[in-house]
């Protein structure tokens, strides 16, 4: 990439909702994570191009509750801000009695708080810190009178006591959105400048209507006016052939040289309305123009490829494609399902492997399945494992999987019976899960070299037992059902290291000597 252009998305693959704050030179990011543990990556940059993962907020169990949910519950939209030396990060966990809550840290890699619950009402909960010192929630519930449908919801703001982490005083509503009849007026942030408060919002939910508008007053206690050019961001005009898609989302940053930037969420879609790899972060300039901001000026649109910030260009930081599994902690860019066991997994048992126990937990469940992940970040990508596993009994099985939800899978794994190894292909195709490809080995191998390839919306399932010559064991098999447009729910898809007792206790082992997950 060139110093002076920037390709989008600037985080690719499963990061949506997007928070960002700048501290001096350094600039911070935080998106949601619904049902995966850890929760909130926090990245950090120096140019708003680069970002480099410094750490996961929501590290421990006593943070993020996630048992029994399905996938697209949990944690929704983070709103990341600093204030006066202390980092806050204000969240929704819509799965668990801790509502809406912050969790603070001074060093924005960690540790942070526990969690402080506020006991308020709905979800998408922002931070505002005014010139005297007092900060103010910001959030999104039904409309207190008046509703007319499900979604009609108004924006309200509140004080915040931090002292006692407690909202106090008179509750005011602030706006209903942009438009008559719009839904799910949501994901606030309030801003100020020039002597306006600026209430930055999206509206018409997060699929193809998603769109960004603002508003302003003089008072956080009155009303607020919109914009006449709203919304300022949408795609829902350009049609469902435009390669990027479901534009919202936003939060904005002012640079130290004066400049202004968004980051918002889109999707880009592959092979017909499809976005297997979720909702994704992008950065697009903006300009104010008589009191409003304008998005990417003569445009009005997010672009592929923009001029970079005119911010002093930092290093790239690409996540490695292969894990050996040489070091005592697992990549902090690795996720599980849910509060995972964390006594099923260890890279210290036996060096230079992940040694994951079975758990009788599936893919297909609720539960917390044996399952090590990383996001899909293309349409292209070759994903890779040596697997030593010998099964102590028909039901026990490892391997590879690509995961949208509970509902919609595929896994591609191995088992060992009578000295002989099966491998199969199992598609879960809503709540239901058969083989659709299945072969058995003369020979009982207990390390078997499992790969899975996607070239558009066509995934291959393939297999070795010397790791230079792969066979087929599936190809042409449908992806377009791992996407959010079959399966619905807000999340992007993963891939990961699988092992299952299928329901029944197992003390077996798996043993995985790399992961590969390389974009192609």
């Amino acid at each position: 990439m060139s110093k002076n252009i920037y390709t989008n998305p600037i985080l690719s693959g499963f990061y949506p909702d997007p928070s960002i704050c700048r501290v001096e030179d350094d600039y911070y990011l935080v998106t949601s994570t619904f049902a995966y543990w850890p929760g909130v990556p926090i990245f950090h940059s120096k140019d708003l191009v680069h970002w480099k993962q410094i750490g996961n907020i929501l590290d421990r169990k006593e943070q993020l509750p996630l048992k029994n949910i399905e996938t697209s519950r949990g944690i929704f939209a983070p709103t990341l801000r600093y204030h006066d030396g202390t980092f806050y990060m204000i969240t929704t966990n819509v799965s668990s009695s801790l509502g809406n809550f912050i969790v603070t840290a001074t060093n924005p890699a960690g540790p942070w708080s526990d969690p402080h619950p506020l006991g308020s009402a709905g979800i998408d909960p922002s931070l505002f810190f005014d010139d005297d010192g007092k900060c103010y929630y910001c959030g999104t519930q039904d409309r207190r009178e008046g509703a007319r449908y499900f979604g009609d919801n108004e924006i309200y703001i509140q004080e915040l006591d931090l002292q006692t982490m407690k909202l106090t005083g008179e509750s005011y509503p602030a706006w209903h959105g942009a438009l008559r009849g719009v839904e799910w007026a949501e994901g606030p942030h309030i801003y100020k400048k020039d002597g306006w408060y600026y209430l930055l919002i999206s509206e018409a939910g997060t699929g193809h209507h998603h769109a960004v508008s603002i508003a302003r007053s003089k008072s956080l206690t009155e009303p607020f006016e919109g914009y006449k050019g709203n919304p300022i961001l949408t795609h829902r005009h350009l049609g469902n052939q435009y390669p990027i898609v479901n534009v919202g989302h936003p939060d904005i940053v002012e640079t130290q040289n004066g400049e202004w930037w968004m980051v918002c969420l889109a999707s880009r879609i592959c092979g017909g309305y499809y976005r297997n790899l979720g909702r994704e972060t992008f950065l697009v300039p903006f300009t104010w123009e008589d009191g409003w901001p304008v998005v990417n000026p003569g445009k009005g649109i997010l672009e592929e490829t923009f001029t970079a910030p005119n911010l002093p260009a930092d290093a790239d930081c690409p996540v490695p494609a292969k894990e050996d599994f040489d070091n005592s902690k697992i990549p902090m860019h690795f996720l599980y399902l849910r509060n995972p066991q964390q006594e099923n997994y260890s890279t210290t048992n036996k060096s230079g492997y992940l040694q994951m126990k079975l758990s009788p937990d599936l893919l297909s469940s609720t539960g917390a399945p044996s399952y090590l992940c990383r996001r899909q970040q293309s349409f292209h990508f070759l994903a890779e494992t040596s697997v030593t596993f010998e099964a102590a009994a028909d039901n026990e099985q490892a391997g590879l999987a690509i995961y949208q939800s509970q509902s919609y899978n595929y896994q591609l794994l191995v088992g060992t019976s009578e000295s002989k190894t099966s491998l199969c292909v199992l598609k879960t195709y809503d709540d239901k899960t058969e083989v659709i490809a299945e072969k058995l080995l003369d020979t009982s191998f207990s390390t078997l070299y499992l790969r899975m390839t996607q070239s558009e919306q066509d995934l291959a399932f393939l297999y070795s037992t010397d790791s230079e010559t792969f066979d087929t064991l599936a190809e042409h098999v449908d992806a377009r059902m791992l996407s959010t447009d079959v399966a619905n729910g807000f999340v992007g898809n993963t891939i990961g290291l699988y092992a299952t007792s299928n329901g029944k206790p197992s003390e077996t082992y798996a043993y995985f000597d790399y992961f590969t997950y390389e974009n192609l």
